[in-house]
């Protein structure tokens, strides 16, 4: 049988994500009431007679058949339903609905929402909402957006295209080409954005149309399935509730699953199961986040559906994990192989402390594609323990110690103990800004390693004796001076063609200012303990610094990043003039 696809709505808070699908479930009451659309685990199962409604004509005259039974939209806030809905190499969801306010585009959670489907290669549609808020739109009894648009005035009808190109012009920045759905040419190349009015319904029908389509044009295969085979689904959350103990939220995406079923999930420690004692849906218009009191039992579910199930055994359920029935042959090795190298680490990096499994492989993997590895992970509070990993691990260098703590609370332990070891503790629960804080976190600390390289190491540099610029013949000598290549600063010692030890530079100065450090193509007075000008330093003479060998080490072996290629280059002679000097001595 062909199964509803499962569409996740995804987008920054108060741009429109719920306030869409209570406009899609008010506008048939009725047939809620005799169950045409229920609700469970913010999950709502929109039947395609509903759908039928909502795009009325629109359905008639496209001359399509749909073959769908309807639609699972997943609610649950903010990017959790999407991770948690997660399998080998992608995500359980089929498709998703990008939200977005069209008086205030792409805002934090936006681009996090794109980044996600990006990294899962999942397909989604932008649902430009609020269009009601253009100034002057008169809103038309109407679910069809474009037949909304023909009543408009001319000055509406300017601002709404402008909105929309502005929507355009985001998508592009993000690596999207996107037209307005009835300009797409062609769905697997060009992402649709269908404007829509949560608050006056106007663009539903577009909306439902477009997902319906889509769903059923290039995902008809992959939504085949077992209706009476073993249960196969993903853990969305866990919560305890009063009179039920401890149950797990879950969206079924194949086969059955029965009261009395033995189901398999993991934990931190392995593979674990436990027997249902009971399936539960929510009452009408609950949420199933409230009491037991609100729920209903039912002895059988069918994919694709959301259910909460009770049962013994589920206090080490991780939200993220696959769930499966254990009729179905080998669960252990599938379960094992679905969470694959999640909680796989390297010798270096931060420590991570996430909510779920979904949340620890979206972190991983956007902080992989920047090239930053992960030390330690584990779902769950930040603790003691935790703070100790992360400076052991950086020992040599405490201040870049981290640690990533997503949607988790830190223990007070553990906050001492980050304060008192200079361990970094980064909170949040928006996953792009934190990874930017860790970012800026490493982006600082390379600036002070920098910064403190630069203040106790000797560069390069390579320096010519201005003629006619000669100020003091000795102790200290002084005269003038240009860097050609690299730097020079108060302490370096100088050294001539030769490689022979010329003097210590005492002090640089510009019109009797002091100067800390002197560039390439900089001029300025030097003072030379040591040479006598005339015997040891003369005009037009090329004088280097010397690197010693353990600055030289340093800088071609961890900093070689730091210099210019002529530097580099310079390095080279330089290391070379004092083999020379060494070889003579």
């Amino acid at each position: 049988m062909i199964r509803q696809p499962i569409i996740v709505v995804m987008g920054h808070v108060d741009h429109g994500k719920t306030a869409l699908l209570d406009s899609i479930r008010s506008s048939t009451i009725a047939a809620r009431e005799a169950g045409g659309i229920t609700q469970h685990i913010g999950a709502s199962e929109v039947p395609i007679d509903v759908i039928n409604k909502i795009c009325g004509k629109m359905i008639n005259t496209s001359g399509a058949k749909i073959t769908l039974p309807g639609l699972l939209f997943i609610d649950t806030p903010g990017h959790e339903a999407f991770t948690n809905l997660r399998k080998r190499g992608g995500s359980v969801a089929d498709m998703a609905i990008l939200v977005v306010d069209v008086s205030k585009g792409f805002e934090p959670q936006t681009i996090e929402a794109v980044n996600i489907l990006k990294e899962y290669k999942t397909p989604f549609i932008v649902a430009a909402n609020k269009v009601d808020l253009i100034t002057g739109w008169i809103p038309q009894n109407t679910t069809s957006v474009m037949e909304s648009m023909q009543h408009q005035n001319s000055y509406v009808q300017q601002e709404f295209q402008n909105r929309m190109y502005g929507l355009m012009g985001k998508l592009s920045e993000l690596g999207f080409s996107s037209e307005l759905f009835n300009n797409v040419k062609d769905f697997r190349k060009e992402l649709a954005i269908v404007p829509i009015s949560a608050k006056t319904r106007e663009g539903l029908a577009e909306l439902l149309m477009v997902v319906t389509g889509l769903s059923q044009k290039f995902l008809e295969s992959e939504l085949k399935i077992e209706v009476v085979g073993p249960g196969k689904g993903s853990i969305i959350e866990k919560k305890e509730v009063k009179g039920l103990g401890m149950t797990i939220d879950v969206i079924l995406y194949d086969g059955s699953l029965k009261v009395n079923d033995t189901i398999a999930f993991a934990t931190e420690e392995g593979i674990a199961t436990a027997k249902i004692k009971a399936l539960l849906k929510p009452k009408e218009l609950q949420e199933i986040r409230e009491s037991s009191t609100k729920f209903y039992s039912i002895k059988e579910a069918h994919a694709a559906t959301g259910i909460k199930i009770s049962g013994t055994g589920l206090d080490g359920a991780m939200p993220g994990s696959p769930v499966l029935q254990t009729t179905v042959p080998d669960y252990e090795s599938q379960i094992s192989t679905e969470i694959g190298d999640i909680f796989q680490t390297e010798k270096k990096g931060a420590v991570l402390k996430t909510d779920s499994i979904g949340s620890l492989e979206a972190i991983t993997r956007l902080l992989k594609s920047d090239g930053l590895g992960i030390s330690k992970k584990g779902l769950g509070n930040v603790t003691k323990r935790d703070v100790i990993d992360a400076f052991t691990v950086n020992a040599s260098d405490p201040a870049g110690a981290a640690i990533l703590a997503f949607s988790v609370i830190v223990d007070e332990d553990a906050k001492e103990a980050a304060l008192s070891s200079g361990v970094n503790i980064l909170e949040g629960n928006i996953i792009y800004k934190l990874i930017d804080d860790y970012k800026a976190l490493l982006d600082n600390r390379a600036k002070d390693i920098t910064k403190k390289i630069e203040n106790t190491t000797v560069f390069p540099g390579q320096i010519k004796v201005l003629p006619n610029a000669l100020f003091r013949a000795s102790n200290p000598a002084v005269f003038g001076i240009e860097v050609m290549v690299g730097r020079v600063k108060p302490g370096y010692v100088l050294i001539n063609e030769i490689g022979e030890v010329v003097g210590k530079v005492k002090e640089l100065q510009n019109d009797g200012n002091p100067i800390g450090v002197l560039k390439k193509g900089e001029t300025s007075a030097v003072s030379v303990e040591g040479p006598t000008f005339g015997r040891q330093v003369r005009e037009n003479q090329v004088l280097y610094t010397r690197v010693t060998d353990a600055d030289e080490k340093l800088l071609t072996k961890e900093f070689l990043h730091l210099l210019g290629e002529d530097e580099q280059l310079l390095l080279k002679k330089i290391i070379e003039l004092k083999r020379h000097a060494k070889g003579k001595s």
